[in-house]
């Protein structure tokens, strides 16, 4: 019996130390924080915090809804001008993020060929990857020396990569780097064929996406321009203060609700229609 309540006691002690003293589990962040943190990291911004960018969208649209206030005297109108203010920091990282991805399709063929000149030469796969770094495309080689680094301090090839994967934030690179994770597992010599084969298909599978955008582009400029035209003549009346304070109204609250679900919904439904294909990232 003296046992058990010594072992009981000792248990009740210990589970009390682990309960202030052991490491707790962080929270699993909310779908609106991994949402956010994904697009910087597609944008190549992933050391800015969820944090500071929400606050960066916070002080924009309050700012924006100051100065549209002192110059209208509107607060309906000057309340549908922060909204844009404190969007306008997500349309552009959601810009750069497809500017990058563009990018990285078009000078992920090369990378593959400098892979296989490398691996042809003799070096060792994480030897060509470090390689990259010096040698490889301008935008990939800030991603790869990090590599290196990285594969020099610990020398774990999958950690590497997984690191590599995030910093990239690409779905092509994605690809690239899970077909040379299996070839180091698989081993064999294969692995030069593998790499020709990848950089053809790449090549291939960036000209066709190329041509579809340049056709889409009519289709997103003309969706933009439509949703813009408005806000920016009501922008104009804004220093019209009789014609602008209208808008004060009950009637005038309605129709810049109105006006801007309308835009909302058919620029939405614009893009739906002429949007391509997104591809996803594999193992991410």
């Amino acid at each position: 019996m003296g046992a058990l309540v010594g072992l009981g006691a000792g248990i009740g002690l210990l589970l009390i130390w682990s309960a202030f003293f052991l490491p707790r589990r962080p929270r699993d962040p909310s779908p609106t924080a991994g949402r956010v943190d994904r697009l910087l990291a597609r944008a190549g911004l992933g050391q800015v915090s969820t944090t500071g960018f929400v606050l960066l969208c916070a002080v924009l649209g309050v700012a924006a809804a100051l100065v549209v206030q002192v110059v209208s005297r509107t607060p309906p109108v000057a309340v549908a001008f922060g909204a844009m203010g404190a969007w306008l920091p997500v349309a552009v990282v959601a810009g750069r993020a497809r500017r990058r991805q563009r990018e990285f399709a078009e000078v992920w063929p090369e990378a593959v060929d400098n892979l296989s000149s490398a691996v042809r030469a003799g070096l060792s796969l994480p030897e060509a990857l470090a390689g990259l770094g010096t040698r490889g495309p301008e935008p990939l080689r800030e991603a790869f020396d990090e590599f290196a680094l990285d594969y020099q301090v610990t020398g774990r090839f999958g950690e590497c990569l997984d690191r590599l994967k995030d910093r990239l934030a690409d779905p092509v690179g994605d690809r690239v780097v899970e077909g040379l994770r299996i070839a180091r597992e698989v081993g064999g010599g294969e692995l030069g064929r593998l790499l020709r084969n990848l950089s053809g298909y790449l090549r291939d599978e960036a000209r066709t996406r190329s041509e579809m955008e340049s056709r889409q582009a009519w289709t997103v400029n003309g969706a933009r321009l439509a949703v813009a035209a408005p806000w920016l003549v009501l922008l104009f009346m804004s220093f019209q203060s009789e014609v602008i304070h209208r808008y004060a109204s009950p009637g005038g609250v309605l129709v810049l609700a109105f006006g801007a679900a309308a835009c909302v919904v058919s620029y939405r439904l614009m893009m739906r229609i002429g949007r391509l294909p997104t591809e996803r990232r594999i193992l991410s």
